[in-house]
């Protein structure tokens, strides 16, 4: 699903962008774009870095000793 359609950002581009380091909107307005034309896909944009922050904590949350 497109969460910035003026720049064309997807979830899976937010996905990346979180995988690549991205842990602010801030740092996905830098590396993407988002939210830095009309601003609608704010809301949106941290609602999907949100989500990535938490699925990642996840998969490191399982640890085996």
């Amino acid at each position: 699903m497109y969460v910035c359609v003026c720049n064309a950002i997807t979830e899976s581009d937010i996905k990346q962008a979180v995988n690549d380091g991205a842990n602010c909107l801030k740092h996905l307005e830098t590396k993407l774009g988002v939210s830095n034309q009309c601003g609608a896909c704010s809301c949106d944009a941290k609602q999907c870095l949100t989500t990535a922050l938490e699925d990642q904590v996840t998969d490191f949350d399982v640890i085996t000793y």
